[in-house]
């Protein structure tokens, strides 16, 4: 059935044009998914990830732990208003991702998820608007305000404070997926700008969109991409989305 004041029972017409459109990104890719130049499938929504139980439900796992050890019993899965899942190498993303039929995206994907249709700098546009997305910047770095609640102090801070839980617990840290509502284009994905990098498939360990400290440092808002760590590598800064291709067209 034709969305109301459809032009003619065969789709013609601009109101016609949106239901189809509409109707192809539904039929195309999950409802978690958005369908992005026509060409891929892009989680609306940073990753989370859920530990499958044999013989029982799936739970979440908590966003604040490390999946290590965990690899081969855990999935990806993408959904609004929760916290999604800091504290993970993109090796173990693309694993996660992998668990449930997806991959993780390509820098180009991800770019072109990110500049939504109008291919602006920002999901929102081409200049940079406080406050909407979680780009922030506390006034005090999370890892030190951490390590002195933990007592970790001196050289071994940044070796042995960047993967502790309390890190995005802390007020004005990791925010609940889609909770900045404008951070997000027309394709309807959300958050690629702040919160927490995301790793992309790229060898060299790249993540991109900076998070909640930083959407500045290594490029502005969706061409932000570091290469400090591996893929091996992971923090409280460090999550994902994945990506898949799309159902073909009949």
């Amino acid at each position: 059935m034709l969305a109301p004041g459809s032009a003619s029972p065969n789709g013609a017409g601009a109101d016609g044009d949106r239901a189809t459109a509409l109707l192809s990104t539904v039929d195309r890719c999950p409802a978690d998914m958005a369908l992005v130049n026509d060409h891929v499938c892009v989680d609306r929504w940073e990753g989370s990830i859920v530990e499958v139980v044999p013989g029982g439900p799936e739970r979440l796992w908590s966003p604040y732990v490390p999946i290590d050890g965990h690899e081969a019993s855990v999935r990806a899965v993408s959904r609004p208003g929760v916290i999604p899942q800091g504290y993970i190498s993109g090796k173990q993303a693309e694993g996660a991702c992998r668990a449930s039929g997806k991959r993780l995206c390509s820098t180009g994907e991800w770019q072109n998820a990110c500049r939504g249709p109008e291919h602006t700098q920002f999901p929102y546009g081409d200049t940079r608007r406080a406050g909407v997305c979680n780009d922030d910047i506390r006034p005090i770095h999370p890892v030190p305000e951490a390590g002195v609640l933990l007592g970790i102090t001196g050289g071994h801070l940044w070796s042995e404070g960047m993967n502790q839980a309390i890190i995005n617990q802390l007020p004005d840290t990791l925010l609940p997926t889609g909770e900045r509502a404008e951070c997000t284009n027309g394709y309807g994905v959300f958050d690629m700008v702040g919160n927490l990098h995301e790793w992309v498939d790229e060898p060299d360990g790249t993540f991109r969109g900076g998070y909640y400290m930083d959407t500045s440092h290594n490029g502005e808002g969706c061409s932000y991409a570091t290469t400090a760590h591996d893929f091996t590598y992971h923090d409280y800064s460090t999550g994902f989305r994945c990506c898949m291709d799309p159902d073909g067209v009949e």
